[in-house]
Formats: structure tokens, C-alpha cells, sequence
């Protein structure tokens, strides 16, 4: 059997084991992973590299940066702004889908979900409006606003790093230029015509997430420090070229003055990685090289390719791949969707000679529209209970925002990303 032949299999092996999810996400990767080396696809060397990547000491120092963010309870403090300024069911929702959208945007999209959600049940209770009219938008701002920085989703990270093999990369706000569009018109929607279309169910008060975490004995000055440390980091990111500092350098150091300080504990820090991200990163890497080495992203892309006729538009080719995405992300991890479809879509760029990075953001702002199902990202799922959700609610309220972001990205990346600059 030929090497691009075992590899197609281990990727239709992993496609089938991240939508059913029958094992773990990390498990499935390395399972990949080791698969390939031993099946002498890959040397062990290549196969690991993705766990030295970068962008995965990046990872790792922004979830302890965030995560100090959350266990000081300063976290909490910017949700409850929310409560002071919406006088109204609609303005509670856009004050809601902003400040999340806009905390997700530089944090884990996850993370500030989950901190966000028993604050938001608390407003519900305190206001006397339905928490199921709350937690939907909260969790679709989630993953919009995943699409406003470099650090606002694994997904994003893991084109940084195809991009980075071909000495390109994306500038840490160059998601913005497609996910700040479609945040804005999204709240924009479920304050008009989708403020109708969210779910209104009664929900008993007696599950976990009625119980908040008490911050009361937290010091002030570990708060204020947290978001200190927090912007300070963020800044270093963004002149990254002006100062010299890479962005996983800045991360490193923001984690290790947080530790230092003692803000958060040296246990609590590393309660905070996400190893199934680091996982599922890592091992997918190795899927995206061998999918490389052995030309069988090639051979996909030639199949996409052939199937669009000989001389395929550009403009169809984006929208083919944003919606495959679109697709995928809802039955899958979105990190899944795009670590499984980075490889191909830079396979199928190469292919036309056309440039990756317009391809790539196709490919990871389509991953990301992960709004139709329950299933679609962790955050959708947090609040199926909470909430009192059904399937159908998902669909009937996330598939206009998917019609939302298609159009609103198929205006801007022809114009922002064009494929033959």
C-alpha cells in the first residue's frame, strides 16, 4: 500500500472519529499520529514535531493568561458591567453578544463561555427575563468573536502555522478584517428580526451552573493585576514587529509574571491548559505533513479541483470551501474541522497557484460558523441544559447567522483576499 494511500485512510479514519466522537478528539489525533510512524509514512521526528510548534507554547501561555483572568474573578467583574447598562430584554442581549464577542476575541472563545454563563444566568434571575433567551446569543458571540485576533481560536493558530511552512503568516488582528463584520451584523440581527427567533423555554432553577464561584475573598490587587498582565501581553502581541518580541515569547512572559506574582497558583495555572487543544493540535500536525509528504492533499485537491471543471472560478472555489467547512464545523470540533481542512485547502491553493492565505481564511472563518447544532463547539454545549435547549432550537436559531456570515464573508474576502493579487 502506498504511503498516500494509508494516508487518505488515516484521514478518513480521523474525519469519522471526530463526528462521531466515539473516543476522545486528543486521542483520535494521536492515534494519527502514532499510526503514521509506525506504519513508516513519517519518522517519529516529524510526526512529534507539532508538539514543539510554536504555536503550541503560545496556546499554553494564553490559557494560563486567561485563565488567571477567571480564577481572580476579574472575569466576572466585566460580565456584571453588562447588567448596568441594558434597561431592556434586547439591550441585555446586545450588551451580552458585545462584551463576549469582545472578551473572546483575545481569550479562549471556550473559556470566556464558561465564566460568562452563571453570570448570565444570575442577570436572567435578577432581571426576571428567560435564561434561554440569554445563553443562545451569549455562545454565538463566543464564536464570532473567536475570528477577531490571531489568538482567538485554536483554529486560527493552526493556519498561522501551515501559513508560517510557506514563509507567510495572518497579522494578529487580520481576522478582523472578515470577523468584525460578521459580529457586528450578528448582534445587529438578534436585536431585529432573530430576537424573535430565540428559544423561550421555562427552565428550574436548580442546576450547577445557579452556583457561582465566590471571588469575595480574592485581593483586588490580584484582579487588577490579572487584566494588567492581560492587556500588557495583548500589546506586546500587536507590535509584535515594533518590539521584536515574538508572540509566543510575550505569552511566555505574561504567564510566568502571573505565576511569579502569585495571581494564580502553579496548580491553578496548569488546571488552566487545555490538553485536549494541545493534543488534538500536535497530532494533527502530523496528519497535515504526511498529508504534504506523501502528495495525497494533492491528489484531494486535484478531486475538488476536477470537480469544479478545468478552469474553476476563484469566487466558486472560496464559497466551496467556506460552506464544506460551514458543514463540517457542525458535526465536529471546530478545531477538527480546520486542522483537518488546512492541509487540503493550502494542497488546492498550490494546486491553482493561487494565494493560500485567501483560501486559508475561507477555510477558518467557515470553521467557525459552528452555530446550527449542540454539537458544533464546546460552548454550544455548556448551555444545552442550562438553557433548556432542543436541537431544533439550534437550527432554528443558528442557521440564519451561518446564511449571515456566508454572504457577509463572500462580499469582503474577494475584495480583503484575493486569490491572484
Amino acid at each position: 500500500m502506498s504511503p498516500s494511500t494509508i494516508t487518505l485512510l488515516f484521514l478518513a479514519f480521523a474525519v469519522v472519529m471526530f463526528v462521531l466522537e466515539k473516543i476522545p478528539l486528543g486521542l483520535t489525533s494521536m492515534i494519527v499520529c502514532i499510526g503514521l510512524v509506525l506504519t513508516g509514512v513519517l519518522d517519529a521526528k516529524t510526526a512529534f514535531s507539532g508538539f514543539i510548534d510554536s504555536n503550541v507554547i503560545l496556546f499554553v501561555s494564553m490559557f494560563i493568561v486567561g485563565g488567571a483572568l477567571f480564577e481572580t474573578g476579574m472575569a466576572n467583574k466585566v460580565g456584571l458591567i453588562v447588567s448596568k447598562f441594558a434597561k431592556s430584554e434586547r439591550m441585555l442581549i446586545v450588551a451580552i453578544m458585545v462584551i463576549v464577542g469582545l472578551m473572546s476575541g483575545v481569550l479562549s472563545n471556550t473559556g470566556t463561555a464558561a465564566v460568562l454563563i452563571p453570570v448570565v444566568i444570575g442577570i436572567a434571575a435578577k432581571s426576571g427575563y428567560k435564561r434561554s433567551r440569554l445563553l443562545m446569543p451569549l455562545v454565538f458571540a463566543a464564536a464570532m468573536g473567536g475570528n477577531l485576533s490571531l489568538i482567538g481560536a485554536p483554529g486560527n493558530l493552526i493556519a498561522q502555522a501551515a501559513l508560517e511552512e510557506l514563509n507567510m503568516e495572518f497579522g494578529f488582528f487580520e481576522y478582523a478584517i472578515v470577523g468584525l463584520p460578521i459580529l457586528l451584523v450578528g448582534i445587529l440581527f438578534y436585536a431585529t428580526v432573530g430576537y424573535k427567533l430565540l428559544p423561550n423555554h421555562e427552565v428550574s432553577g436548580d442546576d450547577t451552573f445557579d452556583t457561582q464561584k465566590d471571588f469575595s475573598q480574592v485581593p483586588a490587587w490580584k484582579q487588577w493585576t490579572s487584566l494588567v498582565v492581560l492587556i500588557l501581553t495583548l500589546l506586546a502581541m500587536i507590535f509584535e514587529e515594533k518590539i521584536g518580541i515574538k508572540l509566543y515569547v510575550s505569552g511566555a512572559l505574561g504567564a510566568i509574571v502571573l505565576i511569579l506574582t502569585g495571581v494564580i497558583s502553579e496548580k491553578d495555572a496548569l488546571k488552566s491548559i487545555d490538553l485536549k487543544t494541545i493534543f488534538l493540535f500536535g497530532g494533527t500536525l502530523s496528519l497535515a505533513a504526511a498529508l504534504q509528504e506523501t502528495g495525497a492533499g494533492e491528489q484531494i485537491a486535484n478531486k475538488v479541483i476536477g470537480a469544479l471543471g478545468s478552469n474553476p472560478s476563484p469566487y466558486v472555489l472560496t464559497l466551496v470551501v467556506f460552506l464544506l467547512c460551514c458543514v463540517m464545523t457542525n458535526f465536529m470540533s471546530n478545531t477538527a474541522t480546520t486542522a483537518l481542512m488546512v492541509p487540503i485547502c493550502l494542497s488546492i491553493a498550490q494546486g491553482m497557484g493561487a494565494d493560500p492565505r485567501a483560501v486559508l481564511m475561507a477555510c477558518v472563518i467557515g470553521g467557525s460558523c459552528a452555530y446550527a447544532t449542540p454539537i458544533g463547539m464546546p460552548a454550544n454545549t455548556m448551555v444545552v441544559t442550562a438553557g433548556g435547549y432542543k436541537f431544533m432550537d439550534y437550527v432554528k436559531s443558528g442557521f440564519p447567522l451561518i446564511v449571515i456570515a456566508t454572504i457577509v464573508s463572500m462580499v469582503i474576502l474577494p475584495i480583503a483576499f484575493p486569490f491572484f493579487p
